[in-house]
């Protein structure tokens, strides 16, 4: 026969056997569904989030092209070339104390400066709205200023209501509804306040070495292309080599929010695949229970004629279609994750308001669902293919068969070699990428070989007395066991579910309970020269047991390795943070006391020569450097070039003074800077840390007093914030679990009703039933939690400590939360299950035996 009738012939057969609905794969329904509506969910959001930045980029940046100084303002010369590009705004950032005008009470702001083109795209929205001269204008010596609810709620203000910063008194005339361009700006530990350039001069705040940042923005002539914004990159690179300054277009607004939401989209897309994984073997499942169903249809169709090859098209068209509806309700399910997900952003990012409908996204969770159909069911279809009619008419299922022919193993593999390719390839760290689909592939493996050991160790047990207990042993290990299925399905989600608990715990643990022990209890910064001594006198009063340490600060940015400037430079994803943006740098002629030289020796404290630099080893190694390379940093308009001299290590994790790098003095002699100090008093109680707060804020109005715990609260919402989208995340692959545990208890419900029946004829009574079925879910359970523990205790600790560099301790309470979970599941729901099947009337199943 022809294939093209072959085909159509076997699809004939395919859509007369669906008639019959789609009983017995609900559970292959659902977790394609699920599976593809998590991909294309994640991706479709991270797509809504970028085309919003990407299509809003003027408004989020503020201009169409922005250069940002730090420590300094633009020479006439840069101001001069700026102007000549088009309307500038200027604004000017930076950290502040605000305090009520009694010294009653403070708090730590950030202070935005603007100017009167303010903004140039977008706008700024208050309640109530009132003009630009009403809002920042001053009145009899008091300015005007707009900030957001959190600062009028942290200070127990309402509008109207006056504070101090620095030394100029400002009244909050309004709240900051919307700022268009807060976004670009990045995130911030403290509630914005919004003034006038002219309020900030008035403040004092604005001293040599100062940390501020001047943006200038520019809005372009009507009509100017990328090809434009390209040039002008180049133009100023060449004219102003010395510059300094860090310039973004349009088309790449907030280049940090891009790469964070595209990390997390990818580590949510790896594990809405693993769900989908997991799902899979639901899928296989399913396929070998609806084949099972069919061994008669399958008897005929060979006795007739019909060839393997036939009745394997016949049946994966059934499969195909079947996997097309789940796929096409994940992908509708999808489709609206978007619209949902925008209304709750809108006030946070600038979103499209419908919405959007990402072909690309949907068509990748669609693919990604094939797949892994396939991967799952060819192998059961084989089987079928080669299964003799006899065989079949005897009743004899395919559990008793061993692997198909090569070609469906092969294909399968094939397709399972192509979903990790894919899932590698199309993710934006492919390292990371890797590591987890190795860790999934590795766990699919190993829960293999732990249903086989546990299977082994049953079939090798002793002999007990107990009746309940021998069966459910005697059920582990028969031929048809749910062992493989149950350990394969649920061991996947709970190591899954356990690794990112840990990971969870850990980070909470670091930053609730191990870094508040090391940390000092306040950060000073901006301290001028000239009060340095008076400061510390200050806090030796007020804190007479504390310890403040106190350096030079200056901020710098990294322009060149070895003289290959760093956007040309080969960089590992772990060291590009160093060059991201400006680093804080210091200058000592002595060791930090906090440092430990691992390699190389320090200068001579009256050293006078060419500029030597002490450099972090952990990062060093993530740039390639070492002893005797160069390193090239821009600080205030001048570029210096310092030979690596030793390398250092840091422990970035007590929170004390750090710095990348260190230089000798002579580096920097004559540079503006100011100090930075830490306070460590763990006998102060927070009155105390209270009053001292109120002394430094009354007496240096321009220091900026950091209260560490203030901000390690806030880093702890946010980690929570993060923690609960990644544990629904888990969730749904769990829930792919348990979808997969059910399935795989209902497929064998056909041998649990011959065994109950023929033990209930025998003279086994009810109670002794559920006593084995209890038992073999509960041994099953625990063999699967025992391995989930061990297996997302080791990917955990990776993370942590590999990855993040933070000790890694094992929680106990997830170890029992995760038993408990798996008891509760394999037992529950196998019970539930099971209830049925014990109500069989033994008569009809007798009489199929």
């Amino acid at each position: 026969m022809p294939l093209a009738q072959t085909f159509a012939l076997a699809l004939r057969f395919s859509l007369r056997e669906m008639r019959g609905g789609l009983s017995g794969f609900l559970v292959f329904l659902a977790c394609i569904a699920l599976g593809v509506a998590a991909i294309g969910g994640v991706n479709s959001v991270a797509r809504s989030i970028l085309d919003g930045v990407a299509g809003q980029g003027q408004v989020i940046l503020g201009g169409d092209i922005r250069f940002q100084l730090n420590l300094r303002e633009a020479t006439s010369a840069e101001r001069a070339f700026l102007t000549g590009l088009g309307t500038v705004s200027e604004s000017s950032v930076m950290r502040s104390m605000a305090r009520l005008p009694d010294g009653s009470d403070q708090a730590l702001v950030e202070a935005k400066a603007v100017d009167e083109a303010y903004p140039l795209y977008g706008a700024l929205e208050t309640d109530p709205a009132l003009p630009r001269t009403d809002l920042f204008g001053e009145k009899a010596g008091v300015y005007g200023a707009v900030a957001p609810d959190l600062l009028f709620e942290r200070l127990k203000l309402k509008p109207g209501d006056r504070l101090m910063l620095g030394g100029a008194t400002f009244e909050l005339r309004a709240k900051l509804v919307t700022e268009s361009d807060a976004v670009s700006e990045g995130f911030s530990l403290a509630p914005r306040l919004l003034i006038s350039r002219q309020g900030l001069a008035a403040s004092g705040l604005l001293q040599p070495g100062s940390l501020v940042e001047n943006a200038y923005k520019v809005r372009l002539p009507a009509g100017s292309s990328e090809a434009d914004l390209a040039a002008i990159r180049k133009q100023a690179g060449e004219k102003f080599p010395q510059a300094g300054w860090s310039i973004r277009t349009r088309t790449n607004a907030a280049p940090a929010l891009s790469a964070n939401i595209e990390r997390f989209s990818q580590f949510l897309t790896l594990v809405g695949l693993t769900s989908l994984v997991v799902g899979g073997v639901g899928v296989a499942n399913a396929v070998r229970a609806y084949l099972d169903g069919k061994r008669a249809v399958i008897a005929t169709f060979k006795s007739l004629g019909a060839s393997g090859g036939f009745v394997f098209a016949v049946y994966l068209m059934q499969i195909l279609m079947i996997a097309a509806i789940g796929i096409g309700i994940g992908l509708l399910l999808a489709l609206f994750v978007p619209f949902a997900v925008s209304a709750s952003l809108q006030s946070l990012i600038p979103l499209p308001a419908h919405g959007g409908l990402y072909p690309g996204a949907l068509a990748l969770a669609a693919l990604f669902g094939v797949l892994v159909t396939l991967a799952f069911a060819l192998l059961p279809l084989g089987r079928a293919r080669d299964v003799p009619a006899t065989a079949l008419f005897r009743e004899m299922g395919f559990e008793s068969r061993g692997l198909p022919r090569l070609a469906y193993v092969a294909a399968a593999l094939a397709i399972a070699v192509l979903l990790a390719a894919m899932a590698i390839l199309l993710a934006n760290d492919r390292r990371i990428a890797t590591i987890f689909v190795g860790a999934a592939i590795f766990a699919f493996l190993v829960l293999r070989t732990v249903s086989a050991g546990v299977q082994y160790l049953a079939r090798k047990s002793p002999r007990v007395r107990h009746t309940a207990l021998r069966l459910a042993i005697g059920n582990i290990h028969r031929p048809g066991a749910l062992t493989p299925s149950v350990v394969l399905s649920l061991g996947l989600g709970l190591t899954l579910l356990v690794t990112l608990a840990l990971v969870d715990g850990n980070l909470r643990r670091q930053i609730g309970a191990s870094l508040p022990e090391r940390a000092p209890n306040f950060f000073f910064v901006d301290i001028q020269p000239a009060d340095v001594d008076a400061f510390a006198a200050l806090v030796a009063r007020e804190a007479p047991e504390g310890t403040l340490m106190k350096v030079p600060m200056l901020r710098g940015r990294v322009m060149a390795l070895n003289g290959v400037p760093v956007d040309r430079a080969a960089i590992k994803p772990e060291g590009a943070w160093v060059l991201r943006g400006d680093r804080g740098i210091t200058y000592s002629a002595t060791v930090p006391e906090n440092a430990t030289l691992s390699a190389g020796t320090w200068w001579p404290a009256d050293y006078q020569g060419e500029p030597l630099v002490s450099f972090s080893a952990r990062e060093a190694g993530d740039l390639e450097l070492k002893l005797g390379d160069t390193v090239t940093v821009n600080v205030l308009g001048r570029a210096i070039t310092a030979r690596i001299a030793n390398l250092r290590q840091v422990e970035w994790e007590s929170m004390g003074i750090n710095f990348v790098m260190v230089f000798s003095p002579d580096a920097f002699a004559g540079a503006p800077h100011s100090w930075l100090a830490t306070l460590t008093d763990k006998t102060a109680t927070q009155a105390d840390d209270a009053r001292l707060l109120n002394a430094v804020t009354r007496a240096y109005p321009a220091v900026t007093s950091v209260y560490v715990k203030d901000a390690l609260d806030m880093v702890n919402r946010l980690v929570e914030q993060i923690g609960t989208a990644i544990r629904a995340a888990a969730g749904v692959a769990l829930v792919a679990s348990v979808l997969v545990l059910a399935g795989a208890l209902a497929a064998g419900n056909r041998a649990r009703i011959h065994d109950a029946v023929v033990l209930k004829t025998l003279g086994a009574r009810r109670r002794t039933l559920i006593a084995a079925f209890s038992l073999e879910y509960m041994l099953i359970g625990l063999a699967t939690a025992v391995f989930a523990l061990f297996a997302g205790g080791v990917a955990a600790w990776f993370v942590v400590a590999r990855i993040m560099s933070l000790p890694s301790h094992f929680l106990p309470e997830v170890a029992l939360g995760t038993i408990l979970l798996s008891l509760l599941l394999t037992v529950g729901i196998g019970l539930a299950g099971t209830w049925r099947v014990l109500g069989q009337k033994a008569a009809p199943v007798l009489r199929t035996l």
